[in-house]
């Protein structure tokens, strides 16, 4: 029952990406910027040009090295794979900046940014910051021997339990340190004022854009003062993504009930409050990264976390975020995960455990020093997030191509029954259809008939930007 990206449109991104990827080196490009980044250092020699030193999946990096021994990091959206240039490098920048001035969490200087133009070659909006020089990444560190570039990394199955002790304890205190700020509202940080103004911009919102052609302008358009809209937001785009997503979102006519059922079933609960602790409502709310993980790490050579990096998709959310365990301790998604998502789920268990195990014990040293109280602690509430089938629930709904992969266990949550989880999909069709309202259930086979035509065309829509 999985969802699959639009393939036409993750053709046109590709096809975007290649020409940004052209013009960067020119000769030209490569000139501006090195002239760019040199002026904003003017004092010192630099060693060399700007030179190119990667792509991520949404940034192209510049560095540039002085006498002085300091490095410089310039950093662009890449084109086609970035939907909101602009508000991507103002949200990174008010998060940086906030993050290094109100938390211990290392994270690079931010020394100059702006848009489109004022960058060198007119390239799009920048950032300009320090660049951090590292020894490795942890993603590195706890991968499978044998990874080849380009896999996709999996945890070591056999790495030492010290080995992982001593990296989860760093961790622990990664997320600690971030669940601290409180905000009233849920959203995106204006820069300077520190203020929740606006809508949140989530990875899942960026590649709806991207590799969904979802419509921008029925994305939500301001911040959220409780948890519930919030909710009643997100439960509303999963069922617009399958509405608007013309290419490879459904295999059948069955599957296509069977992902409009749980999307009516859902949004169904979301009007009534029904997805969230209501002690939750109003907060506060808690900052959370959608990118946050080993890989966006940075180590030095004693294996010590020196940065952490890659913060654009970080903003104010309900509090059951923050109390939902990390995904990233497998290294892999659920989703991804080659032996499937119950294989996942058996997997993740005794990595959670040990990670929750190192978790406590940093909690009730910090407690001890003075730098957390008592319920500010985040095991207990990770735990009982996992065990409760939380976690499934606040995955499925901020990751929209994860939902029907994660959905026996969403469904074990919200309905409960002894039903075995490899056989709850089959439940959409029958038991769980009862659900639906007599107008919903109307709509079902004409909506199932479209999205069955659209299959044939393989043609994109085309939507107003904001």
């Amino acid at each position: 029952m999985k969802m699959h990206h639009d393939d036409v449109a993750w053709d046109r991104c590709d096809e975007l990406l290649e020409e940004f990827k052209t013009k960067v080196s020119s000769p030209d490009i490569l000139r501006a910027v090195t002239e760019f980044m040199k002026s904003h250092r003017p004092n010192t020699k630099a060693t060399d040009r700007a030179r190119i030193i990667g792509m991520g999946a949404f940034n192209l990096c510049f560095r540039m090295e002085f006498e002085d021994g300091f490095a410089s990091l310039l950093r662009f959206p890449c084109h086609g794979h970035v939907a909101f240039p602009e508000k991507k490098v103002r949200n990174e920048v008010a998060i940086m900046a906030y993050l290094k001035k109100h938390t211990k969490i290392p994270v690079p200087g931010v020394i100059s940014y702006g848009m489109k133009g004022q960058s060198p070659g007119g390239l799009g909006p920048f950032i300009l910051m320090e660049y951090i020089a590292n020894a490795s990444n942890l993603t590195a560190q706890l991968r499978a021997p044998g990874y080849q570039r380009g896999d996709r990394p999996f945890q070591d199955p056999i790495i030492e339990e010290s080995k992982l002790e001593f990296f989860y304890g760093q961790l622990a205190d990664i997320l600690l340190e971030l669940s601290k700020p409180c905000f009233e509202r849920i959203g995106s940080m204006e820069i300077d004022t520190w203020a929740i103004d606006s809508r949140p911009l989530t990875m899942n919102m960026n590649e709806l854009v991207q590799l969904g052609n979802f419509p921008p302008t029925m994305l939500p358009q301001s911040s959220f003062a409780t948890a519930s809209s919030y909710y009643k937001s997100l439960a509303k785009t999963e069922f617009l993504h399958l509405q608007t997503q013309r290419n490879d979102a459904v295999e059948s006519q069955e599957d296509c009930y069977s992902k409009y059922i749980a999307r009516k079933l859902v949004y169904g609960l979301a009007e009534e409050s029904r997805l969230l602790d209501i002690s939750n409502e109003t907060g506060p709310f808690k900052l959370f990264c959608d990118d946050l993980r080993p890989s966006n790490i940075l180590l030095d050579d004693d294996m010590k976390i020196i940065a952490v990096i890659d913060w654009e998709f970080t903003y104010a959310a309900p509090r059951e975020y923050t109390f939902s365990p990390p995904w990233w301790l497998l290294l892999e998604m659920p989703e991804e995960w080659p032996q499937g998502v119950l294989d996942w789920k058996e997997k993740y268990q005794p990595r959670l455990e040990t990670f929750l195990q190192v978790l406590k014990s940093r909690e009730d040293s910090a407690i001890a020093s003075g730098d957390l109280v008592e319920d500010q602690r985040l095991s207990g509430k990770m735990w009982q997030s996992w065990t409760s089938g939380d976690f499934w629930v606040h995955y499925g709904l901020r990751k929209s191509w994860a939902f029907d992969a994660v959905w026996p266990m969403m469904d074990a949550r919200l309905f409960g029954g002894d039903t075995p989880l490899e056989d709850r999909d089959k439940l959409l069709c029958t038991e769980r259809l009862d659900f639906l309202s007599a107008e919903d259930k109307k709509a079902m086979e004409p909506f199932a008939q479209e999205k069955l035509e659209q299959m044939k065309l393989r043609r994109l829509d085309i939507w107003d930007n904001i």
